[in-house]
């Protein structure tokens, strides 16, 4: 058995922003089930969403991304991390990590905030200045899957049991238990996230009794490359914050008509724009014929789309939708704080409430530098904890029947994707309902890959329980049965726990606070 004063479940920048800010006070190990770099931080190609212009603020960036949320948030909540992330990056710029030049506009923004690094590879560039900056004061384990958390006599979560690719069993434990895991996309069969990003830790934490939140708001970015009806990768939002323009087969753009800000609409627009042309039989293209040195200004775009037979001078790159952000994830307070003693949870694992309904473009990476960073703090000014012996939780036997993880995906795609029914839902709740399988079934016997599925299983029924009872459409949740948003939805939250083995669903309506900026 392992000790450390903090532990870290996930290699993201979340995770390795708090490593970086807390390892001169505190023992520090980072425990990852693939390895450093697979992370969706790291393939990140937007970039970080900052007011650092003259003509920009805080205040507007807090508008932009309470207009993109669809009037989830509290505008306090969401004021204090856009003024939390000018200063983090600010600080990024201080400890030596360097950015490009110039400032770039995204989708819903009002104002060129986008801070790159490398052109199209700023998480690449983020992550690995994250990692040079660590000392020997953290530790990292790699190829171990986290699938248990451990309590000690008193109730407070003190550890993390994990499965190496060995199948050997190893314990750790720590004084605070950090879950930066990322979300969900790997349970979709189009994603634009790493392989490994299946939402584990978010049902990891479910089981353990943490309160899980906003599970329905699933963001499926617009434009993923495609080739012989399977995605290869996603093309940044920055494209058409250059001057990129999607259109149909026919060269006419899809996006005139639908929306004001056109191709720099929010993203579930655009995606629901796009995902409805090819339902109809429709291809769309991304027209890049606008943007001047495409190569230099998207170095990797550009190799993928030789890679892939899609040389740029063609002019266009076929695109469809594709699961890229949950909003939702283990509910947390301003520093990360879980609704259990000891456990945290930072990065795209958590439901912090500063996204609403729809995540503006990229606050992602600001929101793990900012919660990061805020965690960092918190710990450095806690008092020790006061861990108990470990309780005794065999969790030995073996669950039973699991589901196929291929048509898991696609039955997720087609039944709580971009656009979802009460049927539909039905169908795939019932479905995930026919294995046998509990919320109390036992995995220690199981391998890494059937415990994958099992934590799968889990967070696919959060997903569908949240996505059947929202009776609306609003952001990242798209009902063809309820197409409109509903007021009384307005401010309202759907909280899910555990409770003597079941799932206990509530309602949670958040307090505002309004900013006059």
């Amino acid at each position: 058995m392992r000790k450390a004063d903090v532990l870290i479940i996930g290699s993201g920048v979340a995770a390795l922003q708090l490593a970086k800010n807390i390892q001169d006070r505190m023992n520090v190990m980072i425990i990852t089930k693939s390895r450093m770099k697979s992370s969706n931080s790291y393939l990140a190609q937007g970039g970080i969403a900052a007011a650092l212009s003259p003509d920009d603020s805080p205040g507007i960036h807090m508008r932009d991304t309470i207009i993109a949320g669809e009037g989830l948030q509290e505008e306090g909540k969401v004021m204090s991390f856009v003024e939390d992330g000018k200063r983090a990056v600010e600080a990024l710029l201080s400890d030596g990590m360097t950015f490009d030049p110039k400032l770039g506009m995204e989708g819903a923004h009002s104002k060129k905030r986008i801070v790159h690094s490398g052109g199209d590879q700023t998480g690449r560039f983020l992550i690995d200045f994250l990692i040079s900056s660590l000392s020997e004061n953290v530790k990292v384990i790699e190829g171990e899957m986290a699938y248990h958390l451990l309590k000690d006599r008193n109730g407070r979560i003190a550890g993390v049991r994990t499965k190496d690719e060995a199948g050997v069993i190893h314990t750790y434990t720590g004084d605070h238990i950090v879950l930066a895991s990322g979300g969900v996309g790997g349970i979709y069969a189009s994603t634009s996230n790493h392989p490994s990003v299946t939402g584990t830790g978010i049902a990891m934490a479910f089981l353990a009794g943490a309160v899980v939140g906003d599970m329905e708001f699933i963001q499926f970015h617009p434009t993923l490359m495609i080739s012989d009806g399977r995605t290869k990768g996603l093309i940044s939002e920055a494209v058409r914050g250059e001057g990129g323009v999607l259109v149909r087969e026919d060269g006419i753009a899809l996006m005139e008509s639908i929306h004001p800000l056109k191709d720099l609409a929010p993203r579930h627009v655009v995606a629901e724009a796009i995902y409805r042309e090819r339902l109809g039989g429709g291809n769309v293209y991304l027209d890049i014929t606008g943007i001047r040195n495409f190569p230099t200004r998207f170095p990797s775009i550009t190799a993928r789309c030789e890679k892939e037979g899609f040389p740029i001078e063609r002019g266009r790159i076929p695109v469809a939708p594709g699961c890229h952000f949950i909003m939702g994830g283990v509910v947390v307070d301003d520093v990360g704080r879980t609704n259990l003693d000891g456990l945290y949870a930072i990065g795209e694992a958590a439901c912090t409430g500063v996204h609403g309904a729809n995540r503006l473009a990229s606050n992602s990476l600001l929101e793990g530098i900012v919660y990061g960073q805020r965690l960092a703090d918190h710990l450095k000014e806690a008092l020790p904890s006061k861990t108990a012996p470990l309780a005794h939780a065999p969790i030995t036997g073996t669950p039973g029947q699991l589901p196929d993880r291929t048509m898991l995906k696609k039955r997720m795609m087609e039944e709580a994707g971009i656009i979802r029914s009460k049927e539909g839902l039905q169908r795939l709740m019932q479905w995930l309902g026919g294995f046998g399988l509990t919320y109390e079934s036992k995995m220690d016997d199981l391998d890494v890959e059937d415990m994958e599925d099992y934590l799968i299983w889990v967070v696919s029924r959060l997903i569908g329980t949240a996505s059947l009872l929202r009776e609306e459409s609003r952001g990242g949740h798209i009902r063809r049965d309820h197409p409109k948003k509903r007021p009384e939805w307005d401010k309202i939250s759907i909280h899910m726990k555990i409770q003597t083995g079941r799932l206990k669903v509530s309602v949670y309506e958040s307090v505002e606070t309004k900013i006059h900026a």
